[in-house]
């Protein structure tokens, strides 16, 4: 496939280092050459130093013959130009845009669409990290929450402590302890280094598991491996921006949410249209304002602004004076695997939010839904498998049949209305939404080529 990715931020950077690993023709496209040769002499791709936006460098990236523009710049003007550019001057099939003002996504239905601006979807890291922490407030405990098959089937990273009556038994008691639920272990990280699961594997304390199951069942498994935390009621955000105001607006009615804003123009804006939640025009490092609101009894602290360092200092501080759990907005994914796990209970990173949404638009094959899971290195995806059993290598044929790349489990499909978990003797039939792990990304283009029906390529 001929992507072109406008924008050479850590978000276009990071979708061409996943992409160019797929035998794709990449070119990507920025006004910042130092960025742009760094990555060119590292990746196998291709580079156009200029604006994003205009026709003349366009056509130099081959935007007359590309099959995907992929708009991420950091202006939402630049990207709606440019798909506007790619759909009017060139045919381009599919323009995709990072759009994050708040206006015109209130207003997409009008605006995004093939009389007015030629955008096929939209990216809104706002809306999706905003998404994954509600996610993550609604299942106390969870460190990654991931939904597929219309949110009927969920894959969920948690951490085994002690008090979880698995803690100590093989995988293969799980059976005993749940007759009535069934789920699937997808992967082990112990002491950083991943284990296969095996039903004779004894699940230890620390244990990093990932896990599959119908939604449903989420809180049920997770209470196997810890002890089932209660529901958060108490909650502090720190930021003042679009996250921030998000997850105040979704939380004010559940809980008890307190916000503070170091912008005292944007703290009063704030306070008139949040309804129920208190906003304090303050700092988060100042002490004695978190004495003040009492932190001790703060279930979650929750630091959102844009500011990488501030949210991770604040998050300490809050842990330090009493905060139950942290859990921290960081841009920089080199921050990541640094602080989560230790004081900081959890990263929510918008970079890979975003990656996780775009790739489920650029996948080969009838891909639906795509997770970055283990920050980038694991991956899941849903796709619809078609055909029959004279033109598909997995309709009509069992699970334990399939020779499927190392490291990657079939978790689970949504048949109809129907969750079923893997098993060996499970038969894929057509029109199956079949959840997959790989805990090896480079092992994607191998599953899209299995799922696709050979009828397709006469």
């Amino acid at each position: 496939m001929k992507i072109i990715i406008l924008g050479a931020g850590q978000v276009g950077t990071t979708l061409a280092e996943n992409l160019v690993s797929e035998d794709n023709d990449i070119t990507l496209v920025d006004n910042e050459s130092p960025q742009l040769q760094a990555l060119q002499e590292k990746h196998d791709l291709r580079v156009v130093q200029g604006s994003p936006s205009s026709p003349k460098v366009l056509r130099d990236a081959g935007a007359a013959d590309a099959d995907l523009m992929v708009a991420v710049t950091a202006s939402d003007e630049i990207n709606m130009v440019a798909c506007q550019m790619g759909y009017t001057l060139f045919n381009t099939p599919t323009r995709i845009a990072r759009i994050r003002n708040s206006e015109y996504l209130r207003e997409k239905d009008k605006l995004f669409n093939d009389e007015n601006v030629p955008i096929d979807h939209l990216i809104s890291p706002e809306n999706l990290v905003t998404d994954e922490i509600t996610r993550l407030i609604a299942y106390p405990g969870a460190l990654q929450v991931a939904h597929f098959a219309n949110n009927r089937i969920s894959m969920v990273v948690v951490r085994a402590y002690y008090g979880g009556p698995l803690v100590g038994y093989a995988l293969s008691a799980f059976r005993e302890h749940m007759p009535h639920i069934d789920c699937r272990i997808m992967s082990i990280l112990r002491n950083g280094k991943p284990i296969r699961p095996q039903g004779s594997t004894i699940v230890e304390a620390g244990d990093e598991i990932t896990f599959i199951c119908a939604t449903e069942h989420i809180k049920a498994v997770m209470s196997e491996l810890q002890r089932l935390e209660k529901p958060y009621k108490r909650v502090m955000i720190v930021g003042g921006g679009n996250v921030a105001a998000g997850v105040a607006k979704c939380l004010e009615n559940v809980c008890t949410v307190k916000l503070i804003e170091r912008d005292e123009e944007r703290a009063n804006l704030l306070a008139e249209k949040l309804s129920k939640t208190l906003v304090f025009y303050g700092d988060a490092s100042d002490q004695n304002l978190l004495f003040e609101e009492h932190i001790e009894n703060v279930d979650v602290f929750l630091s959102l602004s844009s500011d990488d360092e501030a949210n991770i200092m604040s998050a300490l501080l809050a842990k330090r004076l009493g905060a139950k759990k942290a859990m921290v907005l960081i841009q920089r994914i080199a921050y990541i695997n640094l602080i989560q796990g230790g004081s900081i209970d959890i990263v929510v990173s918008p970079q890979q939010a975003t990656i996780s949404a775009l790739l489920g638009h650029v996948r080969k094959g009838d891909v639906k839904n795509v997770a970055t899971l283990r920050h980038g290195i694991a991956e899941a995806i849903e796709i619809v498998a078609h055909g029959d059993e004279s033109t598909s290598n997995v309709v009509g044929r069992k699970i334990g049949e399939l020779r499927l790349p190392m490291g990657t489990i079939i978790g689970a499909l949504l048949r109809g209305n129907d969750v079923i978990v893997a098993r060996r003797q499970v038969v894929i039939e057509e029109g199956d939404h079949v959840v997959i792990y790989l805990s090896d990304k480079k092992n994607v283009p191998e599953i899209e080529k299995l799922f696709q029906p050979s009828a397709f390529f006469i």
